[in-house]
């Protein structure tokens, strides 16, 4: 450390929560000491760590015990940046507005808060001339977040397509690659720490929900809440689905979707997560166990891809890391990073205005004029018909004539709403004996 740094004024840092993340955070942030002070240009001064519970035992974790207290709001008054790695809604929103009060910037890995209350955050920063940044809050590691908001700021994003959750791709990984039905994939991921006990958010998608709000708002230049975006979990997901995408060759992905689209009233965004059928000629497709990876299409820059581990200790709090000492700098420097964009104020589109391919598995009466009456229904929601397959269903033993036959079909693009009601047509229709499976199909 040079004597310039050593003899400038340390910037005190509060650490809010000591889990997986937090504790890395602390860690590094006392053994890197003197490299991440000749990069911010000043000591980081780790102030205190609060906590919930006092009682535990830390020992193992190799962190001065007089750091922690429970006094989180006596913390945050004294601290010139506040890093928060608590979670959820409260307490985490009440203290990070009281750090703002008290003019100190903010770190938060908080998806949630962020998809929830992002604007609140945001303008409550602004008042207090101070940073909110947030990278460690989608996909971990990446370096994702500050390249949307600032290495692209001079090109217009189209859409932004990934998979955003480790949890759900590794499970769908599992039962890809092992044949492993979904409720031991999903036991599997929390034997090796990549599931919580309740796996709800990730396997139903909120996880990936919020993430894919935020990467829209950072994109798109326009406030996207959780509430906005479409929300498809995995838990229907069957080995039955996955036979049938390696059929097509293509691989099950659970992918967040941010696009802007134009409407007749002029642009719009639409932002969901479900899962979708990925060509195995796709990038995307060769992402494994609990990586992500994230595409960017710009006008300018073209296609871009980031890819990594998306969650962990250690990598999350590289990403912490970095904010830390960006902010660190913008203090020394007298000033602050970028504030919210949200100029463009683009409307987010319903679901049913999305567009894409899909994959629909029917069993139906073997018998003449089957795909003719299948093909009509299609024809008559406007739905258009890449390709078909048909195959016999399997006799069981003893029975007598053939049970049936399965028809796959895949779709051109098709609008969200037309594709429903289709399949609401084809399950009344009285050749079909039941509609097995909708996915949507990504890709060529």
């Amino acid at each position: 450390m040079s004597n310039q740094v050593s003899k400038a004024k340390p910037v005190r840092v509060a650490l809010l929560g000591c889990g997986v993340v937090g504790s890395s955070v602390a860690r590094v942030l006392l053994q890197d000491a003197a490299d991440l002070a000749a990069r911010a240009g000043a000591p980081l001064e780790l102030a205190g760590i609060a906590v919930r519970r006092p009682g535990v035992d830390r020992s193992a974790s190799g962190i001065d015990e007089s750091l922690f207290t429970t006094d989180a709001e006596a913390l945050v008054a004294g601290a010139d940046i506040v890093i928060e790695v608590i979670g959820g809604i409260e307490p985490a929103r009440t203290l990070i507005l009281k750090a703002f009060e008290h003019g100190a910037s903010v770190v938060t890995a908080n998806k949630a808060l962020l998809a929830e209350d992002g604007p609140t955050l945001y303008q409550a920063a602004e008042r207090a001339g101070a940073d909110l940044y947030y990278e460690a809050a989608v996909a971990g590691a990446i370096p994702l977040l500050r390249p949307l908001r600032e290495s692209l700021a001079g090109d217009s994003v189209n859409r932004v397509l990934g998979i955003v959750n480790g949890t759900t791709n590794y499970v769908l990984d599992q039962m890809d690659m092992h044949g492993a039905g979904f409720a031991e994939a999903v036991e599997k991921a929390q034997q090796l720490g990549y599931a919580e006990a309740d796996p709800t958010a990730d396997v139903e998608g909120f996880d990936a929900a919020a993430k894919a709000a935020i990467l829209a708002s950072l994109a798109f230049h326009s406030r996207v809440s959780l509430s906005g975006v479409y929300r498809e979990g995995i838990t229907e997901i069957t080995t039955a689905d996955m036979r049938a995408a390696r059929e097509m060759g293509a691989v099950v992905k659970l992918l967040a979707i941010c696009e802007r689209t134009r409407t007749d009233a002029g642009q719009g965004i639409s932002v969901r997560v479900h899962p979708a059928m990925v060509p195995q000629s796709h990038p995307l497709a060769g992402v494994r166990g609990a990586f992500n990876a994230v595409f960017v299409e710009a006008r300018g820059a073209g296609e871009l891809m980031f890819y990594g581990p998306g969650a962990g200790g250690d990598p999350t709090a590289s990403a912490v890391l970095g904010d830390v000492v960006a902010q660190a700098r913008n203090r020394l420097a007298g000033g602050h990073g970028p504030a919210e964009s949200a100029y463009a104020d683009l409307p987010v589109l319903p679901p049913g205005r999305a567009t894409t391919r899909y994959y629909i598995s029917l069993d139906v009466t073997d018998r003449p004029g089957v795909l003719a009456a299948v093909a009509g229904v299609f024809a008559g929601h406007d739905v258009s018909i890449e390709q078909v397959r048909q195959q016999s269903l399997a006799r069981s033993a003893g029975e007598g004539p053939d049970r049936g036959a399965e028809l796959v079909i895949v779709t051109h693009a098709a609008s969200e709403s037309a594709l429903s009601d289709t399949v609401t047509a084809l399950s009344e229709l009285d050749v079909v004996l039941g509609v097995n499976s909708v996915m949507r199909v990504i890709g060529d």
